[in-house]
């Protein structure tokens, strides 16, 4: 899965970060904020890669070894969505401090690959949000 940008992408000089994570270090979180408030909604394009499973069996590594990165000539980026946000959350608690995201929560029609590191994940998630939101994290809408 790849998001990306479609504001495109501007860097800061070395020099300037420098001084922005000292002195101002909450400086992306409030300019993400600000650009939502007066409407000016980020987004970003999810585009996949597709291998069957006869090309990951015959492919020249493993395809679910998270240090490589599967060459876009052979793969290519297909669009298959677009994640928007266009408004800022009105109950931070119950909005951002109580969200439990996990990879084991599929659609019908996707399947966990067998990357070893996903599969951790797919356990440790649960084990993480119970900690940290409690035992009845399952019933938080």
């Amino acid at each position: 899965f790849h998001f990306k940008c479609d504001q495109g992408i501007k860097n800061l000089m070395a020099d300037q970060a420098g001084d922005l994570g000292g002195a101002d270090p909450d400086y992306a979180m409030r300019d993400l904020y600000n650009n939502i408030a007066q409407g000016n909604n980020p987004s970003w394009t999810l585009k996949i890669q597709v291998m069957t499973y006869e090309e990951a069996e015959k492919f020249r590594w493993n395809p679910f070894d998270l240090t490589k990165i599967w060459p876009q000539g052979e793969f290519p980026l297909i669009p298959v969505g677009k994640m928007v946000l266009n408004r800022n959350p009105k109950n931070y608690f119950a909005e951002v401090e109580q969200i439990a995201f996990s990879p084991a929560h599929m659609i019908p029609g996707v399947e966990a690959s067998p990357d070893k590191m996903l599969q951790g994940r797919l356990f440790s998630y649960s084990d993480t949000h119970r900690h940290r939101l409690g035992s009845n994290y399952l019933q938080i809408p």
